[in-house]
């Protein structure tokens, strides 16, 4: 019997058995994205507004230290332009005026050549104006790019690693990496809303030159419009913000449904048609949602028409009446004419922006919150930068030592006392959680200790240069990342600071057993690691784990902290992995972490680890004498390569629920 894959809300009403045709996905976190399309959808037209100056004046900031120059050209240009329209309009006004005095037509026109031409250079410079306005626009998109951009990677390169466990920070951090679009966005927003205002206003001078009058026919012609353009764009906001979940549920389902790394398993379980249903369901409440924003935006646009056209209607028969009168003439009616139908595309423009202006700024606001954030977790924002440089390693001595991760009750390591001698070979060993991982982050500098202190040849690395330091220190870490890279950059990326010879690259490669393994690719050392590239390859688990290790015995550091630098090896390429790393003894210092306790039999010391706290110390044959933890977790392993039918170590068995049970 088949069950279909449905989800259930829980809920009061349900009676038992029954199955509500909702989507299996569970609710998604908010993004970074959502922030100020929310903050949008949220404030009121006079919030909005209320905000405008100090986001443009963020915005010609940002565009003022990105390029002076064509900050400055755009500025120059735009206030030319509505000065331009200024003076086109009074221009067009005063032709008007000599084609509707009295006379010969070959006279009048001749009266008006001079404001045709003044008519002419106006719209000519205006045109001039907009192009350079345009140029600068678009070359200030790369200039501020680049300003904001460099400044979050300079912080984001620098903060501390433990940065990245506060919840905070890492969700900061993915609003702010948004901050380096919308920084574009908010300038070029501004730019354009400070253009259409210099329109509006251009119009504004040049009908109350006409006649004072019709300025309030040009407000009751446009307001309408305007108003109702703001009113639509703020319920999509509000829609928009209502279907955010819908939208991330639908890109997640065109994930899996699209992707190489789901494609097996969709098609080995049949999950096909289950997946074009989840689609359906969600897709179908995004349509109905749409419509109905649909009827919502045309009836308030169309209220905004109706009402504009009213306003309209009434201006004109306001022209008439003033024309009647003998207030204003001819050529001042038809100007006005033409002024109304310029501030409506001005105003469109405006009110456009201002959505834009408003919007971007609040995510440039994530940016900058994060930035200024982001410094307490900088290094030397505890206390003093250390520039002493350290010596070669003697000694390493950890005292004390504890760490808490900032979502833990518990700490991860908790009062360690331990000393390391150089030339060593020490094995962390412990169950998974036991601190072993945060322990030797500590050692590497890559995290800080909350108490305790660990010492470099007696002085404190919090006093030392750490800098200095990790050009000392090489670390092979479990969580290992794939760099989109050749092979030969993935290895040699790991000491940056020498000059990458072939030569020590295959050495180093050689003694990670991957020497081999990457002259067979398709292109050696110079193979692409990455099928995002053209002719990239990818590797198994346990080849980039031998690249991973090639990149630590590059660097060929005083000490190297290899953490389960062979779970995904082959017994063969494991045991030459594990004779490299027994070559470093009495020369160089090794820290060893593996669940494999066969590998560490030939340690000069063992620290064992349980909770966080050192429980066991001493090499291999003590450990085994003492008959405590580590002789019985390698009692344990011993017991799995034992061929001999016993039932002395009966198979583990997980117990079913009860209502799966035989």
């Amino acid at each position: 019997m088949t069950q279909s894959v449905t989800a259930k809300t829980p809920s009061t009403a349900d009676q038992p058995g029954t199955v509500r045709p909702e989507s299996v996905l569970p609710e998604l976190r908010a993004t970074w994205w959502e922030t100020g399309v929310r903050a949008r959808a949220e404030a009121g037209v006079f919030t909005v507004f209320a905000e405008l100056p100090r986001l443009v004046w963020t915005a010609l900031g940002v565009s003022w230290r990105a390029d002076r120059f064509r900050t400055g050209v755009v500025a120059v240009a735009t206030v030319g332009a509505g000065v331009m329209a200024a003076f086109g309009l009074l221009a067009t006004q005063r032709v008007l005026v000599e084609l509707f005095a009295g006379g010969p037509t070959a006279d009048k026109v001749r009266a008006a050549l001079p404001a045709l031409a003044v008519l002419a250079v106006a719209v000519a410079l205006r045109a001039g104006m907009g192009i350079a306005t345009g140029y600068a626009q678009n070359a200030l998109t790369p200039q501020v790019s680049r300003e904001v951009e460099r400044g979050l990677f300079e912080v984001s390169t620098e903060v501390r690693l433990e940065a990245f466990d506060a919840d905070a920070f890492a969700d900061d951090m993915e609003r702010a990496s948004r901050g380096t679009e919308s920084a574009i966005g908010l300038v070029q927003s501004s730019m354009n809303l400070l253009a259409g205002l210099a329109g509006v206003l251009a119009v504004a001078v040049a009908v109350v030159v006409i006649h004072p009058l019709l300025l309030v026919a040009l407000l009751v012609a446009t307001v309408p419009n305007g108003w109702a353009a703001l009113r639509a764009g703020h319920l999509r906001y509000q829609t928009y913000t209502a279907g955010s979940v819908r939208r991330r549920r639908l890109w997640l389902l065109q994930r899996l449904m699209a992707e190489r790394a789901s494609a097996p398993e969709l098609r080995s379980y049949g999950l096909r048609r289950f997946l074009l249903d989840q689609y359906d369901r969600v897709m179908q409440v995004e349509t109905d949602i749409q419509l109905v924003l649909a009827r919502r935006v045309t009836t308030t646009t169309s209220v905004g028409a109706m009402i504009g056209g009213v306003a309209t209607a009434a201006v004109y028969v306001l022209l008439g009446l003033l024309l009647i009168d003998g207030q204003i003439p001819l050529a001042a009616a038809a100007t006005c004419v033409i002024a109304v139908q310029s501030a409506q595309r001005s105003l469109a423009i405006v009110t456009f922006q201002v959505d834009r202006v408003y919007t971007e700024g609040q995510h440039f606001n994530d940016y900058t919150g994060f930035m200024t954030r982001a410094a307490a977790y900088l290094p030397g924002s505890s206390g003093p930068v250390a520039t002493t440089g350290p010596e070669r390693l003697r000694e390493l001595t950890v005292s004390g030592v504890s760490m808490r991760y900032p979502d833990r009750d518990t700490p991860a390591v908790d009062n360690v006392t331990m000393t390391i001698t150089a030339g060593q070979t020490v094995a962390f060993v412990g169950e998974n959680g036991s601190g072993k991982t945060t322990l030797a982050a500590m050692i590497a500098t890559l995290r800080t200790p909350t108490d305790g202190a660990i010492e470099w040849n007696g002085q404190p690395m919090s006093e030392c240069d750490i800098d200095g330091l990790r050009a000392r220190i090489a670390v092979v870490t479990q969580e290992y990342h794939k760099w989109p890279f050749t092979a030969a950059t993935n290895i040699a990326i790991g000491n940056v600071d020498t000059d990458a010879q072939q030569a020590l690259i295959e050495a180093a490669a050689a003694r990670a057993v991957a020497h081999d393994m990457i002259t067979e690719l398709p292109h050696g050392y110079e193979t692409l690691l990455d099928r995002t590239f053209a002719r990239g390859q990818d590797l198994s688990g346990g080849q980039w784990q031998r690249i991973t290790a090639a990149r630590g015995f590059l660097r060929d550091a005083e000490l190297l902290i290899m953490d389960e630098p062979s779970s995904a090896l082959d017994p063969r390429a494991e045991d030459a992995l594990f004779q490299a790393i027994r070559d470093r003894r009495g020369r160089a210092t090794t820290i060893l972490i593996t669940h494999r306790l066969a590998n560490v039999r030939h340690a000069d010391r063992i620290f064992v680890l349980h909770h966080g706290r050192l429980v066991e110390a001493g090499n291999h044959a003590d450990l085994i004498a003492t008959g405590g933890r580590y002789a019985e977790l390698f009692a344990l392993q011993a017991a799995g390569y034992d061929t001999t039918p016993s039932e002395d170590h009966p198979i583990p068995q997980q117990q079913l629920p009860a209502s799966q049970g035989g």
